[in-house]
């Protein structure tokens, strides 16, 4: 995207002379597309990635304020650069960014914060040009940076499609989805809806964090609420989505890491998530290739794009349940079938793009097992570690 497709009106060769300023006639041919810049507030653009158009309004401040600051030829009045900066908040923070923190609002207080702290005479153009490079620099080098991770996700076998929506945490019955709209792969409940949680917001470039999934239970779920209480209640239900022991635990321990330092900033771990719906059913005779697997354990949506599952295997994962003895010990026979069945929907997985871990019921559940769980997950995140801008 183009700096001049954020303006309604571009030089043609047409000129008029009609604003007066400093003392001289300044040619005015320029205007700013003011309901695009409001559009970008509530919504990407259909024409544009929001990391293209992130990139566009951060060259298009850079240069306008740099003009302000030299030649005086910016293209913006002060009530544009204001939709403008309004515009560019709004889309880094969709990407997961943080705006830069401009001490000024416009072009007129650009003019009055150089001339506060010694930017004027001898030197003063230079003095401007790193005054904005130092305050938009760091903003235009992350958004490079998240470039040059999408174009080296497009050449890995990362996982396709778009990202769209979690349908998770099933409490009772499982929820019947049907594909309301082929074209858009529009999924609907039309069953159960109020046994499992779906969460649609736009997922951010760097993944979904605890704090992230905190906000929307409290906008969905819980409103009024304080981020402690929504967190709290949030992490109630997503247990409560659990039938057992080893799963309970691996869920107890990761969450335990929210409550330290900066821990709502990490991935959430997400129970029981639906990978796909499979209408029919493996039993069935007339439709032996239905999917094996339809819910994951566990999903992290990690902050370099990755997208990680996470499965406890029982014994039933492997094995077919024998008849109860006389000491009512379950017991199983290991089962080739159920262990291919399993391994192949994992191949399928990998193949797809999705990063996936294993651990046995039994480990989990040993004295030892938590820090068994704390060191994989230690380990897990420093690897899946946020890209350094």
């Amino acid at each position: 995207m183009h700096t001049d497709d954020f303006f309604s009106t571009k030089p043609d060769g047409n000129v008029d002379w009609t604003e007066f300023r400093t003392g001289e006639w300044v040619c005015q041919v320029w205007s700013l597309d003011a309901d695009l810049m409001k559009s970008l507030r509530f919504g990407p653009l259909s024409s544009h990635a929001d990391l293209d158009v992130a990139l566009a309004l951060t060259r298009l401040l850079h240069e306008d304020f740099v003009a302000r600051g030299t030649r005086h030829d910016e293209r913006m009045t002060d009530e544009e650069v204001v939709l403008a900066v309004k515009a560019h908040r709004a889309v880094l923070s969709r990407l997961g960014l943080e705006p830069p923190q401009l001490p000024f609002r416009h072009h007129s207080g650009f003019y009055d914060y150089w001339r506060k702290n010694d930017m004027s005479g001898g030197g003063g153009w230079q003095a401007r040009r790193e005054c904005i490079e130092e305050l938009l620099g760091p903003t235009r080098e992350a958004l490079e940076e998240l470039q040059e991770n999408e174009y080296e996700r497009r050449f890995k076998k990362g996982p396709g499609g778009t990202f769209k929506n979690l349908i998770f945490a099933a409490i009772g019955p499982k929820p019947k989805i049907v594909l309301r709209d082929a074209v858009n792969n529009d999924v609907e409940i039309v069953q159960n809806a109020e046994n499992c949680l779906v969460y649609s917001d736009p997922l951010p470039a760097h993944g979904l964090t605890w704090r992230q999934m905190v906000t929307w239970w409290t906008k969905n779920h819980m409103q009024p609420a304080d981020e402690p209480a929504a967190a709290d209640a949030l992490y109630r239900r997503l247990y409560r989505s659990l039938d057992s022991l080893p799963e309970q635990v691996l869920l107890h321990t990761y969450c335990a890491r929210y409550a330290e330092p900066e821990g709502f900033d990490l991935p959430a771990l997400i129970p029981q998530v639906y990978l796909h719906y499979d209408p029919y059913t493996r039993r069935s005779p007339e439709h032996s290739g239905a999917l094996y697997r339809q819910r994951m354990d566990f999903l992290l949506l990690a902050p370099d794009r990755s997208r990680i599952v996470i499965e406890v295997d029982g014994a039933h994962h492997y094995g077919t349940k024998n008849q109860a003895d006389e000491n009512r010990y379950d017991t199983y026979t290991a089962s080739p079938k159920l262990y291919s069945e399993m391994v192949a929907e994992d191949r399928r997985l990998h193949l797809a793009g999705y990063e996936i871990y294993r651990f046995g019921g039994w480990e989990i559940t040993q004295p030892d097992g938590p820090e068994t769980i704390s060191r994989f997950f230690t380990e897990l995140l420093d690897r899946h570690k946020k890209p350094t801008p």
